[in-house]
């Protein structure tokens, strides 16, 4: 065989070759992984978009609280504080494949809730809060925010599931080991009723 006829069945074979790994990584669950890898970091960016959201309606809440001279000032700190310690978390793309750093995420994201989830509880007790406008304005904002992160939660989950799901079935579980595909973390039962359940806010209270 002469130099001119085996270059092209050299190439030939090399194009059967690529057309044969590309066929048995789609197989393999291999874009599978792609698409859903990138499924998760969008919901993600999501959640931490509505925490972010969230985090920018304290400040004004605790300022207008602050004109309620009575006001229990424990409360207050406390929301200042469980924001202080959310926000202090560096919340990179990379914190969703860290177990650890995820739940310290979480656990800060839960105190936040339940600290503003107390304020509103005991602000009911203030008539003069009540019948503030802005105050009640920004209730209004953070039930919706809430609930939005509860939403994007869900998303997320949703998504980590399906991706984990991936990554544990056989034979994407080998894809999986080849390309150092791990298992994401997920939000846990630990403080998920505190964390997604939206505060009370109870408009027609007297």
């Amino acid at each position: 065989m002469t130099a001119a006829t085996s270059s092209p069945l050299r190439r030939l074979a090399l194009a059967g070759s690529a057309l044969a790994l590309a066929t048995s990584l789609t197989g393999c669950g291999y874009n599978d992984f792609q698409r859903l890898d990138e499924q998760t970091k969008s919901a993600w960016s999501e959640v931490l978009n509505q925490y972010q959201r969230r985090a920018d309606l304290v400040p004004n809440i605790v300022a207008t609280v602050k004109g309620e001279a009575a006001f229990e000032q424990d409360t207050l700190t406390k929301v200042v504080e469980a924001r202080a310690k959310a926000t202090s978390i560096q919340a990179t793309p990379e914190l969703i494949n860290n177990p650890e750093a995820f739940n310290k995420f979480q656990q800060a994201q839960g105190e936040l809730s339940g600290a503003l989830s107390r304020l509103l509880v005991v602000s009911e007790n203030y008539p003069s809060l009540k019948a503030n406008q802005g105050f009640q304005d920004l209730r209004v904002q953070l039930e919706g925010t809430e609930n939005r992160i509860t939403v994007a939660r869900n998303r997320y989950i949703k998504s980590v599931q399906d991706y984990n799901v991936l990554a544990r079935s056989f034979p994407s579980n080998l894809t999986a080991m080849v390309f150092h595909y791990e298992v994401k973390p997920n939000f846990t039962v630990q403080n998920e009723a505190q964390i997604s359940t939206p505060p009370t806010v109870d408009f027609n209270k007297k």
